[in-house]
C-alpha cells in the first residue's frame, strides 16, 4: 500500500495507548487496530479530526504516501 499509517509514533510520542485514544474518541479498539495497521479501506474525517483534535497533531503527521 502506498499510504503508511504513522499512527503508533504518534501516540508513542505522547506516552498514549491505543485502547486509551480508541475510548477518548468514540472508536472500537478493532476500528483503531484495523487503522492502524493500514487495513482500513477509508477513513471518515470526523474520525481523523478527533484523531488530530486529541493527539495535537495534523493528519500529514497520520498519512503519509510513499512511492510504491
Amino acid at each position: 500500500m502506498s499510504i503508511i499509517i504513522n499512527l503508533d509514533k504518534i501516540l508513542e510520542k505522547r506516552g498514549m495507548k491505543s485502547n486509551e485514544l480508541a475510548e477518548i474518541i468514540g472508536i472500537t479498539t478493532a476500528n483503531l487496530s484495523i487503522l492502524k495497521t493500514g487495513k482500513a479501506k477509508a477513513v471518515r474525517f470526523s474520525t481523523l479530526e478527533a484523531i488530530c483534535k486529541e493527539l495535537d497533531c495534523q493528519p500529514g503527521d497520520i498519512l503519509e504516501y510513499q512511492a510504491s
